[in-house]
């Protein structure tokens, strides 16, 4: 059998920036909690909310050291893998990948180090100082980096000379018109998956008795973080929808498997698209559901995939990616209610609700990649969407070598993986002795439950 080297190399990029957008799903939104609980010690000096910092900061850093690492692994794969990119939109993509590194990573690692090693050394108010700077700088990250990637779904400011492209208008180029959906998108789950991963650790120390007062505090935080956020970003994922109808119809025929333009198009909640056959098998459908949803009216028209002949993405991938995104936060919706009306006031949620958050503590990276394959997959086959397509810029490598490199990358960051889990799971089992956070203060702060 002949292996494509497009395929294997799209697999491969594919490969590293699945795992590396696990991290920063997870460090902007840890960066802003942690902030939260430096300004509830300042307020009320309870060292329960210094602890959380201190604790919490430890996964931060873990967590940003595996996002600059795989973020350079993904880097290099512009230039072995995809000479072709930097070779036309090099002028607009360059830039923007500069910014992000002088504006945002100098900032968050510079800060980082007062944050993790200050205790004691700084006064408090430069800690605040620092954890502002670091969660600005993560969100300050996403914000240059997603400007690249909304550019490249609806591609403004700009002009082609043989073949090359060239900056009209670096505003129009930033902020295009599908950066603003995206990029609030992107920051309210990476809150959603930061707020879930706490609330499911503290549960799961709660579980194993090593909770104590901090726990809960931590775990309240992240339900009732989760409980307003996660409606709030289907709202917003509305949004996304409608602007992603009017820039990339191609793409929103493919996540609801419409073939034919049609008014007053079925939502189809589940089915098998075939391409082959151009047809849906076993539907089932909500009548003038898509119609309604997508165009806010029940006979809206909304364009088929026949229409778009070849250059229209992988139908069943970009299908089955949606509903497992939707399916995922409307189970972080129902999860985050429950839990936090458990949790009101000074109540304790049941074993019941621990577990389920216990279950959910890596939840937010299931519907972040899966709307990321969405984003990603959906662009397919253009990689500057409607004028440069993904075979044009692909290097020149045979097939056995892409399978051997696509081999190691996924040996190396399922260990990876492995290893950040059982590094989260080790420090959230380890019961703390005695921490002095505080001056005056000698009780345990965390420890095994003593009621």
């Amino acid at each position: 059998m002949e292996l494509d080297p497009l395929i294997l190399s799209r697999l491969q990029f594919a490969a590293n920036i699945s795992f590396h957008i696990l991290f920063p799903a997870i460090s902007i939104g840890l960066g802003w909690l942690l902030l939260f609980f430096r300004i509830r010690y300042t307020l009320s000096k309870d060292p329960l909310w210094e602890y959380a910092y201190h604790f919490w900061v430890k996964v931060f850093a873990l967590t940003f050291a595996m996002g600059v690492v795989s973020g350079i692994t993904m880097s290099f794969q512009f230039g072995t893998n995809w000479p072709g990119y930097m070779e036309t939109v090099g002028n607009i993509a360059g830039p923007l990948l500069g910014y992000e590194v002088l504006t945002a990573f100098f900032l968050e690692a510079s800060f980082l180090g007062i944050m993790l090693f200050g205790k004691n050394r700084v006064s408090n108010r430069t800690h605040l100082i620092a954890a502002f700077l670091v969660a600005f700088g993560t969100t300050l990250s996403a914000f240059w980096i997603l400007s690249l990637n909304s550019w490249m779904q609806t591609p403004a400011g700009f002009r082609i000379e043989d073949g090359e492209f060239f900056v009209d208008s670096w505003w129009a180029v930033i902020f295009n018109p599908s950066f603003p959906y995206r990029f609030t998108h992107m920051l309210v789950a990476s809150l959603l998956t930061s707020a879930f991963l706490i609330a499911g650790v503290s549960a799961w120390r709660a579980l194993k008795g090593v909770d104590g007062p901090a726990t809960w505090k931590v775990l309240k935080t992240g339900v009732v973080m989760a409980a307003v956020l996660a409606p709030l970003q289907v709202v917003i994922g509305d949004l996304h929808g409608l602007n992603t109808l009017e820039h990339q119809p191609a793409k929103i025929a493919a996540v609801e498997a419409i073939w034919e333009t049609e008014r007053g198009a079925p939502l189809v909640l589940f089915g098998w698209p075939d391409e082959e056959t151009r047809t849906t098998h076993f539907p089932l459908e909500i009548p003038n559901g898509a119609s309604l949803i997508l165009t806010h009216n029940a006979d809206g028209e909304l364009r088929g995939l026949n229409e778009f002949d070849n250059a229209h993405p992988p139908v069943a991938a970009t299908f089955w990616a949606f509903r497992i995104m939707v399916g995922m936060g409307l189970l972080m919706v129902l999860v985050a209610w429950w839990s936090s009306w458990s949790a009101r006031g000074s109540r304790q949620p049941g074993r019941g609700i621990l577990r389920a958050l216990s279950w959910m503590t890596f939840s937010g990276w299931v519907a972040v990649l899966a709307g990321w394959y969405v984003t990603e997959i959906g662009r397919q086959p253009w990689i500057v969407n409607g004028l440069v397509r993904v075979e044009d810029i692909v290097a020149d490598h045979s097939g056995g070598i892409m399978l051997g490199t696509l081999t190691a990358y996924l040996a190396l960051y399922a260990f990876l993986l492995a290893a950040y889990i059982g590094a989260i799971r080790y420090l959230s089992t380890k019961p703390a002795r005695s921490l002095e956070l505080h001056p005056g203060y000698t009780g345990r702060l965390d420890g095994p439950r003593t009621h």
